[in-house]
């Protein structure tokens, strides 16, 4: 059940990575492995022009991700969090990071694939709306979204459950629903801009 009411700021962030620089595992999870792969075969075209990773954190599923991308940017909002992905991906040159705190801030461009994966439920109602909005804005035409998240307990402003089916609702003018996976601990939502 969610405890938090507030987007998380970037310090809550901080202070878990300044404590333990990969707090939920994510270099060496069997679950996290299992999710990044379901991930990538989630997405249905072989390779993309330009894609944005939302909440990259330290760069594991950044660094598999960009052999599917011509360009990958990739966000997130403590710096040493950059560092350490831009130190995983130092071979990939087409991949880019920037530290920016969604939705408040959004970098320029617009993209062929947005991953938002299990960072919208860190956001409140109000945030998710402004998010929705910045993928109205940045997906290309035809371009893919694809939300994953958590499904467990949490003490996060919103549940996986209810991140993801907010930005299916919210999204539903420009955006329609492809696909839909459900594993035992998470859940992958594929969507592809309808509109022009």
């Amino acid at each position: 059940m969610s405890c938090r009411t507030a987007s998380l700021p970037p310090a809550y962030f901080a202070e878990l990575y300044a404590a333990d620089p990969d707090p939920w595992r994510f270099a060496t999870s069997d679950y996290e492995r299992e999710k990044y792969a379901a991930t990538l075969a989630a997405l249905p075209r072989p390779r993309y022009r330009s894609a944005l990773e939302v909440g990259c954190s330290i760069g594991v599923l950044t660094r598999s991700l960009a052999g599917r991308c011509d360009a990958l940017l990739a966000l997130d909002v403590v710096p040493a969090v950059l560092d350490a992905a831009r130190a995983r991906c130092a071979d990939r040159s087409h991949v880019r990071f920037a530290e920016c705190r969604v939705p408040g801030a959004w970098p320029e461009g617009r993209f062929d694939l947005i991953l938002l994966s299990e960072v919208v439920y860190y956001l409140d109602q109000a945030d998710l709306a402004v998010l929705v909005g910045r993928l109205r804005e940045a997906l290309e035409p035809g371009g893919d979204l694809l939300l994953v998240h958590w499904t467990g307990e949490t003490d996060y402003p919103l549940s996986g459950d209810e991140a993801a089916d907010s930005v299916i609702r919210c999204s539903a003018g420009f955006a329609r629903v492809l696909h839909r996976a459900r594993a035992e601990r998470y859940r992958l939502d594929l969507l592809r801009r309808a509109d022009g």
